[in-house]
């Protein structure tokens, strides 16, 4: 995915696998307070326009939500609504939202939710076990035309079976752990979330191994992002499951027309990506060599 929207800025950590999250970590670096709760300047970035007037969010692009915070954070239940308001009008634009206040979910809810809006991906983090069985059967409680799961950090094995059977499940993704005081992710939790998906065709992609990487009683350390994401794709487990198909509404004429967005993979790195099976294309910001 080669974009991002963060309408706030900021968390608060309830769980395990908040315990060395990575948005703390990197304010930590800037000398900022990673628990201050902010609203961003990049609040209206999905109805913002270029100087010819498009978009700059293109019909169809994917978009990630909230991956410097949680949409349904307390904080931010007055900046919400106004951001339900701007992804019901950029109803051509898919919006992938994450959270682990699955609990927080349904009153959060917009009032013309119904049964789900038609672009947006609604997901929710589970770390382990206790927080896949805590979490999951709220999320399928939850109307939504299509919902996915991130299992990462990854910290320890979970068996999702029973809830991925319901086939109301789309999407898992599967991950390590980053920055300092890294836990091991193990091969095997990735290969037994990535089986469980493939026996009812859902898709799966193992995106990264983590800082700290455990297969065959051997441990090894990455620091790089890309190695860590190059062995993540080697070792097959990815698989690009039934089709995920958001029935999305023009903006304006032609959904898929001049203005329509094409990913396009034109980075060498990304031939072995962990994220390939569920990547919205090369941002192209000419950090690679093009071959």
């Amino acid at each position: 995915m080669h974009d991002i929207w963060n309408p706030w800025h900021g968390c608060r950590r309830i769980s395990e696998g908040c315990a060395n999250c990575y948005m703390f970590h990197l304010d930590s670096l800037r000398d900022r307070d990673g628990g201050l709760i902010y609203r961003t300047d990049s609040f209206r970035y999905p109805l913002q326009k270029d100087r010819a007037g498009h978009y700059r969010i293109r019909s169809g692009e994917m978009i990630r939500v909230c991956m410097t915070s949680d949409f349904f954070l307390e904080e931010a239940d007055a900046w919400r609504p106004e951001a339900w308001s701007m992804m019901h009008e950029r109803s051509d634009v898919i919006f992938y939202i994450l959270t682990k206040r699955a609990d927080r979910i349904r009153e959060c809810l917009p009032p013309d939710w119904g049964e789900g809006w038609e672009n947006i991906f609604l997901n929710v983090t589970a770390e382990n076990q206790r927080r896949a069985d805590e979490r999951i059967p709220v999320l399928l409680s939850i109307p939504a035309r299509h919902r996915g799961v991130m299992a990462a950090p990854l910290i320890g094995s979970i068996d999702m079976s029973r809830y991925l059977s319901t086939g109301m499940i789309d999407q898992v993704i599967a991950g390590g752990e980053n920055y300092g005081g890294a836990r091991p992710c193990c091969y095997e939790w990735a290969e037994r979330l990535f089986l469980d998906c493939r026996a009812v065709d859902v898709r799966f992609a193992f995106i990264e191994t983590g800082n700290v990487y455990c297969r065959n009683g051997r441990r090894y350390r990455f620091r790089s992002k890309e190695e860590q994401s190059r062995t993540a794709y080697r070792t097959g487990l990815y698989n690009p499951g039934r089709k995920i198909i958001f029935r999305l509404e023009p903006q304006q004429g032609d959904l898929f027309g001049m203005d329509a967005y094409v990913p396009s993979f034109r980075s060498p790195r990304c031939r072995e990506c962990g994220m390939r099976v569920i990547c919205n294309g090369c941002s192209e910001c000419g950090r690679c060599a093009i071959p």
